[in-house]
């Protein structure tokens, strides 16, 4: 494990006025928080935030961001609390480490939460501040450098996640390296014979060819010589990775895949990368449709370079990537090189983006945008593709993502517009919609008034906001014969579990679909949108437990000292997946509140009995009791019913007590054990959808302020 002293010498090599005293506090606080806690490895577990503290150092970040890495799972995985780091190490770093903390609890890939969702909380973390996501990044790539003493099962979940969400974010934020190597270390979890297969190829290769790399890289610098132009000239075989993805969208074989090396070239004036560019294609034959100037039009994230692809020797393809010094930090680091420091103060890299500029442009186009799915689609869409520069008649620049159509063009310019397309110029030429754009194109949009998107567009749409604009007019369009529809549809689904589609249980349906009205849901159930089943599994939720061990709900709580026994608090009876505090009672043990329970204010000046817990991942048994608070009608066959519902929902009534009886209703506290909060949530969801349940709500006790024996059960 890096050492206090080490640690702060690779800060100080890069920032000779950093607060080491603060740093080595950091180290001394996260031994301490995590001494006695070890990785699936069996190293001791601060390795690990240490060893994400060592590659921002890499990236020469700032002293704030180093000590949120030192730290990053102390509030979630250690008695430290949000207070604790606040207190110690100032605010800004308390806020880091709590967004680091919620970004791992999104669980990005789990199937019981909805991934377009959490993707959108994420961009919500990014947006507050992007040293979280800096932070998350590093500690996702140590984990996968060290991923082998995982479960296997884990393993592929861990890889497929960071393939298909962390990689592609490293990409967008400039961190090619990052986006490199945490896609290769997927792909050797995902497809280790797929990567084996092709190191073996390249060793072969370079045992008949001998060392390619060397002999080009002498080559041009022997032309940047002849050019009196000083550069640098490195070279490199592409990553096994980069290998099989060009294999696969290019269906070639090993053997006819040209463009396997890259070269980069860092000149140290801008002037000189047009001359350097001048050289290399006077010795080499430049490849049409190759070259990429992203010096006059760069990427949102600050990358500047030239490419170019060029036949080298043997006529064999390689990539030449031609950059300044300064352009060249901001590829390596991306968004993240506006934290970066030089010699003690804040790095003046004219080429770095301001992070909360990036990040407005990267959502802007989806600002009320309330569907989570097409917000899902629309990111990815514009997030994990190259783009493509056109231009408007006036010469503005119009940027799109590769394969990009006139349609999307239109709505890049304004939706109306694009609701309005019936035709599109390229260059003067009249060209049919489906056209994909190229970069450097003029396009001109013809609409015309009364025009309407059409169906078909959505096959022929690439960007995100171009599909949801559709998608959302089509809907208006047909709206009143798909609510029609899905209404008949949805009576049938529910008919098929022996329930009725009553306008409260569409209402319900809504809400739990995080729709707008019952109507909506109608609509998208006619547009197939959404299933029945979808609807019907929405208020009634299959809750048969996964299979596998689960936790015991003795040892259900996690922060207890060895030997503490704890209860829950009857007040306000926190369930498994609440947010949890503990108070301890001399010879009584902890007594377990929920965290937003009233009841604590009766404790806020008695901090030291106080103990941050939080209950085990995984599958609860259903003993965990919870009140709910019921008004019913008063006729026959209502209460039983509502029992049977409970029932079906899993979960076990332990008693009923009746508050209030009136001619037409009944007001009744229903005491019923269960898993979890989401079982909770889910059977509270059932209930509200019956049309004789008239009011529901989660019952809090009011207890007088005694001792442990009023407050726990």
């Amino acid at each position: 494990m890096i050492s206090a002293d080490d640690l702060v010498a690779l800060v100080r090599n890069y920032n000779p006025k950093t607060n080491e005293k603060l740093i080595r506090a950091a180290y001394d606080f996260g031994a301490q928080m995590h001494d006695g806690q070890f990785r699936h490895s069996g190293e001791p577990y601060f390795t690990h935030p240490v060893a994400v503290a060592a590659i921002l150092t890499e990236q020469q970040l700032d002293d704030a961001t180093i000590i949120t890495a030192l730290l990053h799972d102390t509030i979630e995985d250690t008695k430290a609390s949000y207070a604790m780091v606040s207190e110690q190490f100032g605010e800004d770093v308390a806020k880091l480490v709590d967004g680091v903390t919620k970004l791992t609890n999104l669980q990005l890939s789990n199937i019981e939460t909805k991934q377009a969702e959490n993707f959108r909380k994420l961009f919500m973390a990014m947006s507050k501040d992007l040293r979280v996501i800096l932070v998350k990044l590093s500690d996702r790539l140590h984990n996968m450098r060290t991923i082998k003493s995982m479960r296997p099962d884990k393993q592929v979940q861990k890889a497929r996640e960071t393939m298909d969400i962390f990689a592609p974010l490293a990409g967008r934020m400039g961190m090619q390296w990052m986006r490199e190597e945490l896609e290769d270390l997927a792909f050797k979890v995902l497809n280790p014979e797929g990567r084996s297969s092709i190191i073996r190829r390249f060793i072969t290769m370079q045992r008949e060819t001998g060392d390619v790399i060397q002999r080009i890289t002498g080559d041009m610098r022997h032309e940047l010589e002849k050019a009196g132009i000083e550069a640098e000239v490195f070279g490199r075989a592409k990553k096994p990775y980069s290998i099989w993805r060009k294999m696969q969208e290019k269906d070639q074989s090993f053997s006819r895949l040209s463009d396997i090396y890259g070269f980069r070239i860092i000149t140290s004036a801008e002037e000189d990368v047009y001359r350097t560019l001048g050289a290399i294609h006077q010795r080499w034959r430049a490849v049409p449709g190759r070259f990429k100037d992203y010096i006059s039009q760069p990427k949102s994230n600050g990358y500047r370079s030239i490419h170019t692809t060029v036949s080298g020797r043997d006529g064999k393809r390689v990539e030449v990537q031609i950059r300044t010094r300064q352009m060249h930090d901001v590829a390596e680091t991306g968004v993240a090189a506006h934290w970066s420091y030089r010699d003690g103060v804040r790095s003046q890299n004219p080429f770095a983006v301001d992070p909360a500029k990036w990040i407005a442009q990267l959502t802007e186009q989806f600002d009320g945008e309330d569907d989570h799915e097409d917000f899902l689609e629309a990111v990815k869409l514009e997030m994990y593709s190259d783009q493509v520069f056109c231009f408007t008649p006036k010469g503005e620049v119009v940027k799109l993502p590769r394969g990009a159509t006139p349609i999307d063009f239109a709505y890049a310019i304004h939706t109306r517009i694009g609701n309005a397309c019936v035709g599109a110029k390229v260059d003067g030429m009249r060209v049919p919609l489906w056209t994909r754009v190229k970069n450097g194109q003029s396009v001109e949009i013809i609409t015309a008034e009364g025009q309407t998107p059409q169906a078909t567009w959505l096959e022929i749409a690439t960007t995100g906001k171009a599909k949801t604009a559709i998608r959302r007019s089509l809907r208006e369009a047909d709206r009143e014969r798909f609510i029609t529809l899905g209404r008949e549809l949805a009576r049938s689904a529910f008919a098929h579990v022996r329930k009725k589609a009553t306008d409260k249980a569409l209402e319900a349906a809504a809400k739990q679909l995080r729709l707008g009205s019952a109507d909506e849901v109608l609509a998208r159930l006619g547009s197939a949108e959404l299933t029945g089943r979808d609807v019907v599994q929405s208020i009634y939720p299959d809750l048969t437990p996964k299979p596998g061990k689960e936790v015991d709900a003795k040892r259900a709580v996690i922060g207890l000292l060895p030997g503490q026994s704890f209860q829950r608090a009857t007040c306000c009876e926190p369930l498994p997946g609440e947010r949890i505090v503990g108070i301890t009672f001399r010879g009584e043990g902890v007594v377990v509140h929920a965290i937003d329970c009233a009841r604590l204010a009766e404790y806020e000046n008695q901090l030291d009995r106080w103990i941050d817990l939080h209950w085990h991942d995984g599958s609860h048994p259903a003993v965990y009791g919870s009140t709910l608070d019921l008004t019913i009608g008063n006729d026959a066959g209502v209460l039983g019913r509502i029992c049977t519902l409970i029932g079906e929902s899993k979960a076990n009534i332990s008693n009923l007590e009746f508050m209030d009886r009136k001619p037409d209703f009944y007001r009744l506290l229903i005491y019923v054990e269960l898993r979890d909060a989401l079982h909770l949530h889910t059977l509270m969801g059932a209930l509200q959808a019956e049309s004789d349940v008239a009011a529901i709500e989660r019952y809090h006790r009011v207890l007088p302020p005694v001792g442990p024996a009023t407050v726990a059960d």
